[in-house]
């Protein structure tokens, strides 16, 4: 079966400019043409296009996604080099999930910090609660955030 553009957008859940902005940056080689010019999308291009649409989540530039698509069709003796380019894009994104995390914690800590201000009427509250009274969650991201670098 075949799909234009828009029906295989609709299909995938992004806008049909998507499919034509990879198109022009030679992303789908594989995708036929009517007689017309038309893009007309095959079932097998389906699971193509959400390989990019991961790897373009994952943060994957344009060219490192060309990149992969020359290699595979290289064939079999680019396994291992296709392989590498998906670890590394790993390695970043799981680099970018704790840098988001630790955001998300300190973010986290600040809410306590200000429902703990907010049930006592003050900031003084939490801002001088023993170390010892404070959440055993937050008492690392207070020490954190109270030690004063050294000059």
């Amino acid at each position: 079966m075949f799909y234009t553009v828009g029906e295989m957008a609709k299909l995938l859940g992004v806008p049909a400019s998507t499919l034509r902005y990879y198109d022009k940056e030679g992303l789908l080689p594989f995708v036929e043409r009517s007689s017309g010019g038309i893009r007309m999308f095959k079932d097998q291009d389906y699971e193509w296009l959400k390989i990019i649409e991961c790897m373009k989540k994952a943060g994957m530039p344009i060219k490192d996604i060309k990149e992969y698509l020359e290699l595979t069709l290289r064939g079999d003796e680019t396994i291992h080099q296709r392989l590498e380019l998906f670890q590394k894009q790993k390695q970043l994104l799981q680099e970018q999930m704790a840098s988001l995390q630790r955001t998300l914690d300190v973010l986290d800590y600040k809410c306590w910090y200000y429902e703990t201000a907010e049930a006592a009427g003050t900031v003084d509250a939490p801002q001088n609660m023993p170390l010892e009274k404070v959440p055993e969650k937050y008492k690392a991201i207070r020490r954190q955030l109270s030690d004063v670098p050294k000059a």
